[in-house]
């Protein structure tokens, strides 16, 4: 029997931190709402298997490090240790309160939940399969697509093998591997290799390109290379994994760089972190004359698909950054959009990266390689963290830089760059500073407190328009 529901005047089909938020959304502007999500939770992966359980491990990683270097404090601690049981304890409370908090926040605004597994059934109707194996159809004016993306599994990689594993796997490990090969230095790899370096782990880090987060100005990827290598975090860039073979003590992986030397690798887990693929297949987009490309969308501006109230967010869009809180945005433009308004488009290249590895990295706007490529005439300022106050406080050997790109001409700043402690908090400022336009001389001249890792941007500002004070 199929129970009818409706109707609505918007169904979001995924409840992650894209679909979660517009459902919050379009509550707030009026419109009947329903949000159709798998899971017994909303939060999707970036709660559930990404974001939120990954910083959560990271936290732990911090703490031990600095546990381990307490005595720079005048601490003593003996021997510190990781206790996984209760590491794991840490993420899943971590996890289970943000869950709860999403929970409260739908129920607050009103909307409809359904459990289940949505796909399109007609331009506004949606069927779900329930955990029961019943089906709904939900009726619905508008539909907003936001079904994310699961980790990438390539071919030549046999994941039937439990050494062989993906993020997902990576957060729900019951011991520390001895050795650790990561395949791909994105953030995810380099998260992950933080991670377990900290954990204890000897960590190898390959990548087929020629820096790790090839997605970063060069100066970033060249002193995370630099820092990795102090933590003991081989990394092995222009390098290609050519096959991985099970055995009985573990995976051995054969490298090979592009000179054609190759290498053997006898390794305890092999952690595939190549991408991320959309979840578009099954979800009925054929019904409604909706084509993909390698499983993604295409979109207009309003975040509108070639059927008009049939909309796409977050990881299944083409040309749209895999992130977490771009599918946020993404998510409130399309239901400003039904509900008339003109939201203003997302802009790809304000939109923020952030990497929570040790050292953090993060970055917003045009990176120094770009800039030149686009043959604009651009000024370069660096400053490094440790001529910072602040920088002897927390730490003994504070690595890292604020790098700032400007336009030569009129001083417009084209992007911000930052690598070290708090980098990830660190690049709103910029995020403000480029969405308004911002000249090195607007910056320069704020007053930033003292002491404060903060004040490396008005330094490298200062060097922008004079010289840095303090280097």
């Amino acid at each position: 029997m199929v129970e009818k529901i409706g109707k609505f005047d918007v169904a979001i089909i995924g409840g992650g931190p894209g679909g979660y938020v517009a459902a919050i959304r379009a509550s707030q502007l009026g419109l009947k709402t329903v949000l159709i999500e798998k899971d017994p939770a909303p939060g999707g992966t970036c709660l559930h298997r990404g974001c939120i359980p990954t910083k959560a491990l990271l936290q732990s990683a911090h703490v031990i490090d600095l546990a381990r270097e307490s005595s720079y404090f005048g601490i003593q601690i003996e021997n510190p240790q990781v206790d996984l049981d209760g590491v794991l304890s840490f993420q899943k409370k971590v996890v289970d309160r943000n869950a709860k908090g999403v929970q409260l926040l739908l129920k607050k605004n009103k909307v409809e939940m359904v459990e289940g597994t949505g796909r399109l059934d007609g331009p506004t109707q949606v069927r779900v399969i329930t955990p029961e194996e019943t089906e709904v159809v939900v009726d619905a004016d508008n539909i907003v697509l936001a079904t994310g993306s699961v980790p990438a599994r390539p071919g030549f990689l046999d994941f039937k093998d439990s050494r062989i594993i993906t993020s997902d796997e990576a957060l729900r490990l019951d011991e520390i591997p001895r050795h650790v090969t990561i395949l791909g230095a994105g953030a995810v790899g380099c998260e992950f290799a933080s991670i377990f370096r900290s954990f204890g782990s000897e960590v190898l880090l390959v990548e087929l390109l020629d820096r790790l987060l090839p997605v970063e100005d060069g100066d970033c990827s060249a002193e995370l290379f630099r820092s990795f290598k102090k933590r003991g975090i081989e990394s092995r860039i222009s390098t290609k994994l050519e096959k991985a073979e099970p055995g009985k003590d573990g995976i051995e992986v054969l490298l090979a760089t592009e000179k054609g030397a190759a290498e053997k690798v006898q390794t305890d887990i092999l952690l595939c972190a190549v991408g991320r693929k959309p979840v578009t297949d099954g979800l009925g987009l054929e019904k409604v004359g909706i084509h993909t490309e390698n499983g993604f969308v295409a979109v207009n501006p309003d975040q509108s698909t070639v059927r008009p109230n049939v909309f796409a967010i977050g990881d299944i869009v083409a040309s749209s950054p895999q992130l977490a809180h771009v599918a946020s945005a993404e998510g409130i433009i399309a239901v400003e959009a039904v509900a008339g308004m003109t939201p203003q488009p997302i802009r790809n290249d304000r939109v923020p990266n952030a990497t929570y590895c040790h050292p953090e990295v993060a970055s917003v706007g045009l990176t120094e390689e770009a800039a030149k490529e686009e043959g604009l005439d651009v000024k370069v300022s660096k400053f490094p963290l440790s001529a910072l106050g602040k920088s002897g406080i927390i730490g003994k050997a504070v690595p890292g830089f604020f790098k700032i790109i400007a336009d030569e001409k009129y001083g417009e700043i084209l992007g911000v760059h930052i690598i070290g402690p708090h980098a990830t908090d660190l690049i709103s400022e910029g995020c403000a500073i480029l969405g308004l336009e911002g000249t090195a001389a607007d910056l320069a001249h704020i007053i930033h407190p003292h002491p404060s890792l903060g004040e490396g941007m008005m330094e490298a500002a200062h060097g922008l328009v004079g010289s840095p004070i303090h280097m």
